[in-house]
């Protein structure tokens, strides 16, 4: 296995970080509740569906091929876009 520059911000020796989750039990249908925003996507986790925790609330992500070798956490986004909104004068 040749490792893609994405995963040699991780020391090759140490290999992915991957977190113990239940993907043997998984099906499409039913997604896997996760806090692990670190955890690397592996290729077996290609259509499974997960809920990645921001902080607040839990996202829905769903794997495709190119996610592989990102991170969990990446997909989920921690912070709200700023906008300014319109004030009304009296």
């Amino acid at each position: 296995m040749i490792p893609t520059l994405r995963l040699l911000s991780r020391s090759v020796w140490k290999g992915p970080h991957v977190v113990s989750l239940p993907i043997r039990d998984a099906t499409p249908n039913v997604p896997i509740r996760t806090n692990a925003r670190s955890c690397t996507i592996l290729p077996n986790f290609v259509g499974l569906r997960f809920h990645v925790h921001n902080g607040k609330d839990y996202v829905e992500v769903r794997v495709t091929e190119d996610m592989v070798g990102k991170k969990l956490g990446e997909f989920s986004p921690t912070r709200k876009r700023f906008s300014y909104k319109a004030t009304k004068n009296k």
